[in-house]
């Protein structure tokens, strides 16, 4: 195990959302938000909160690329389904595959996790009623879901222009989604750090998994 090179960045990207979700709840907390309720690094937030403000334009294209991320998803979980399909039996089914389906996995359960245990709420109400606001899970998945697709694009798609254009939207889909969450205003700035945290520790076990298994690329090669 030591061996990957990839376990220890995934131990330290681990180590880091798990410290930085510690500290949201110890580090100057102070009541604030449309809730009036706990929020750590609360200066910080209110001051950015003020300075960005909210945006509903900003708001739909974080919700359109969050639809574009779950269909990229679908797409390879369909793609996997279809080698099970074609070869007649799971073992034949490329092993990345089982990867991208724990991964997938665990996105769903860590967000409805994140739902359960409300660490803080959104600086604004949606419909009235207030959110759980951390982390941004609509971060969390669309980089967990974008990254993960980039090493399959460059695996399955014939190397070309295509393979390159899609790789490269890919990429960045998931940063515009981010800042596009961001500018929404609908979170804490916290919330979007830890958003990246949490994904950047589930992409690091992917790789690390997907290394230790092998690519099919490096299986044939």
């Amino acid at each position: 195990m030591l061996k990957n090179k990839r376990f220890l960045p995934a131990v330290c990207w681990t180590a880091a959302a798990l410290l930085f979700t510690l500290l949201i709840k110890l580090v100057g907390v102070q009541n604030a938000g449309a809730t009036n309720t706990p929020l750590g690094f609360a200066r910080i937030n209110t001051a950015v909160h003020t300075a960005v403000g909210t945006s509903s334009f900003w708001y739909t294209v974080s919700k359109l690329l969050g639809f574009c991320a779950i269909a990229t998803a679908a797409f390879f979980a369909g793609l996997g389904l279809w080698q099970w399909f074609q070869r007649k039996s799971l073992k034949e089914v490329d092993r990345v595959f089982f990867v991208l389906a724990s991964l997938y996995v665990a996105v769903v359960v860590l967000w409805k996790l994140f739902d359960v245990i409300a660490l803080n709420y959104r600086p604004v109400l949606k419909d009235g009623a207030a959110e759980p606001s951390y982390p941004s899970t609509h971060t969390m998945m669309a980089l967990a879901f974008f990254g993960s697709a980039v090493p399959l694009i460059m695996t399955y798609m014939k190397r070309g222009r295509l393979q390159k254009i899609l790789a490269a939207a890919a990429i960045a889909a998931a940063f515009l989604t981010v800042l596009a969450r961001f500018l929404s205003g609908v979170h804490w700035f916290t919330d979007i750090i830890g958003g990246i945290l949490v994904s950047g520790a589930l992409l690091a076990w992917f790789w690390f998994a997907v290394k230790r298994e092998g690519r099919p690329a490096e299986e044939e090669s």
